[in-house]
């Protein structure tokens, strides 16, 4: 039959669906009038009707939207998309109730059916754009039942919102609904989430899905698909690189990193305001690095921006120089603790070279800062002598280079006079 055919038998005036009572004037009823389950006859009729050709449900969904209340019935309509009838509390399909084969559950368990039937959705929600809040509610619904539903079913149900989170159909905030505390305490959920993430990065990548993630403040939340006693970067990465999601794993183990490198500025901003000891601060810092393996170069740009945060800077180029010097000369030990490697010195000049090109008032600054240090034994001969070489960065090069070269000249007699004298010695 034709989607108009089927319309026709369907909505005219919705007494003449299959259930035997359907001969009855139901519209002279206003109670009988909105009764969910006149739609669902409807709207199962014209499904079993089309067929599993998807392109015909597709059609019939569309002409269907103009003769049926879709607006009041869109959790009914949703729910037989995906389980073939409406849905009980729990996920279980009432025994009474009307069903149909041509749904999410019934088809077969691969991705290319579901993204034909992704595809059924899009179209829908694209055509009765007031429909997006109720398919968002569906989806939210559905996860919380996912106990009720089989494996099978379950596996579908993932693959299916993996891609329509990937075409924009539907909101990363859905889920939210995965973090229910039952579904998390039997696996559920982190095996749900395996099948929705294969198929989301299958369709975009990983990066697209971090996008996502981090729109709806998600990206830090992943380690509760786990039980409070297995969340940790070690058991998260295990169990996602054993079912092939390895780029997960590497995301979630960033995401800790970058979390883990916050919470140790933040701390040591604190620790700097209330006047803790260095050796106290530094003790801190070793433990920080030690638990979350963090390097010793993210942590001396860490430590610098953590120094230059604590001060208001004079807004006179010729006294900030001044101020600089002063603050810097006291915080100069505790940078000393963590430029122990050459290439952690050179993250430091590379952070004052950016920090003073970023700061107009630091311009002439540098030279002064970077002599301070060298004295101070923060900098050594060669780390300098490289970045002024070939290490620095774009940003305001000639005047940094233009400053540094009487000092660097130095070095380097220096460095020839101490060479000779060694010779002399031998």
């Amino acid at each position: 039959c034709s989607v108009h055919h089927i319309l026709a038998r369907c909505t005219q005036p919705l007494t003449r669906c299959t259930r035997p009572q359907a001969n009855m004037l139901f519209f002279a009823d206003e109670k009988e009038r909105f009764d969910p389950t006149q739609f669902q006859d409807c709207i199962i009729q014209g499904l079993t009707e089309t067929g599993t050709d998807l392109e015909a449900v597709a059609k019939f969904l569309d002409a269907s939207g103009a003769k049926l209340d879709y607006r009041r019935y869109a959790e009914t309509l949703f729910d037989i998309l995906v389980a073939g009838g409406m849905l009980a509390p729990g996920g279980t399909l009432a025994d009474d109730m009307m069903r149909t084969d041509v749904c999410v559950f019934a088809a077969q368990e691969d991705l290319e059916t579901m993204q034909a039937f992704a595809q059924v959705f899009n179209k829908l929600i694209r055509r009765y754009k007031y429909l997006e809040k109720g398919f968002e509610d569906e989806v939210k619904k559905l996860l919380l039942f996912l106990k009720g539903f089989s494996e099978s079913e379950r596996n579908k149900l993932a693959m299916l919102t993996g891609i329509l989170l990937a075409n924009g159909t539907l909101n990363a905030s859905i889920l939210n609904s995965l973090y229910n505390e039952n579904l998390v305490k039997e696996g559920v959920s982190a095996a749900f989430a395996v099948k929705l993430f294969k198929s989301w990065i299958n369709e975009k990548d990983i990066n697209a899905v971090a996008s996502s993630l981090r729109r709806v403040n998600m990206d830090n939340r992943l380690m509760e698909l786990f039980p409070a006693n297995k969340q940790s970067v070690e058991h998260f990465m295990k169990y996602f690189t054993e079912a092939g999601l390895k780029e997960l794993s590497e995301y979630v183990r960033n995401q800790q990193t970058i979390g883990a490198r916050k919470e140790l500025q933040k701390e040591l901003q604190e620790q700097m305001s209330r006047g803790d000891p260095f050796k106290d601060i530094i003790l801190y810092v070793k433990e920080e690095m030690k638990k979350n393996n963090i390097s010793e170069q993210t942590v001396i740009g860490i430590i610098w921006s953590s120094v230059m945060s604590t001060v208001e800077w004079n807004k006179k180029e010729e006294l900030v120089a001044e101020q600089a010097i002063k603050h810097l000369k006291q915080y100069s030990p505790l940078l000393a603790a963590f430029t122990t490697q050459g290439q952690s010195e050179l993250t430091l000049l590379l952070k004052i070279q950016e920090y003073c090109y970023d700061n107009i008032h630091f311009m002439k600054a540098f030279q002064k800062i970077v002599v301070l240090f060298y004295k101070a034994e923060v900098l050594s001969e060669e780390p300098i002598l490289k970045w002024y070489k070939d290490a620095h960065l774009a940003k305001g090069k000639s005047v940094f280079l233009e400053q540094m070269k009487k000092f660097v000249e130095w070095l380097k007699n220096a460095e020839e006079e101490s060479g000779s004298d060694s010779e002399e010695g031998d």
